[in-house]
């Protein structure tokens, strides 16, 4: 697995790489064969909520991203924290995946791809020397493409946990129609589906 490791106005010691690689692949092997990267981030946290915060994105393979946070007095506990926000969500997914009919793999992919923008107002990018057009039109900061994946309302439902995700968009497997869920502000999942 490659690991990536960095810091965000926080310098990295090789030490704190050494216990990221080895605590990291000590909780990939547990459930699966390989994965393919992580990317893990240091910065300072918030105020009043400890002096580091951690950041992983771990790519587990076969399109399944996990993230996990995490915030301590130091970088080291930061990551544990954020480590095993990974972890669980790992042992929930590999719990479910031996609920569901490994036969039925194959089709879960899709050939569509989405664009996902992610824009930010003013107020949030003050600090940042990104020129900002206007209130009325916040810039675009950043652009990804994510396929479209042909899935249950469930399986939808535990990527969009899993993957910590605010919304989630699928082709439902039974209506074969585009369906968004999305983590309402209450915590509760909800579900757009156009074909109802």
């Amino acid at each position: 697995m490659h690991i990536t490791v960095a810091g965000k106005q926080v310098a990295t010691s090789d030490a704190l790489r050494t216990h990221v690689e080895a605590g990291l692949g000590t909780i990939t092997s547990k459930y699966f064969d390989h994965a393919l990267e992580a990317r893990v981030t240091f910065s300072k946290a918030a105020k009043g909520a400890g002096a580091f915060a951690c950041d992983i994105n771990l790519h587990a393979g076969r399109g399944l991203v996990m993230r996990g946070e995490g915030q301590g007095a130091d970088a080291h506990r930061a990551f544990d924290e954020a480590a095993e926000h990974v972890a669980k969500r790992l042992r929930r997914y590999r719990r479910r995946v031996n609920e569901h009919a490994r036969s039925q793999a194959p089709e879960r992919e899709s050939s569509e791809v989405a664009r996902e923008y992610v824009v930010h107002s003013g107020e949030d990018l003050a600090d940042e020397a990104t020129p900002i057009e206007s209130a009325d039109h916040p810039a675009v900061v950043a652009e990804d493409t994510r396929a479209v994946l042909m899935l249950t309302v469930g399986e939808a439902t535990m990527r969009l946990d899993l993957e910590g995700l605010p919304v989630l968009v699928f082709r439902n497997r039974a209506s074969e129609t585009i369906n968004v869920v999305y983590r309402r502000a209450d915590g509760h999942i909800g579900w757009i589906d156009p074909a109802r």
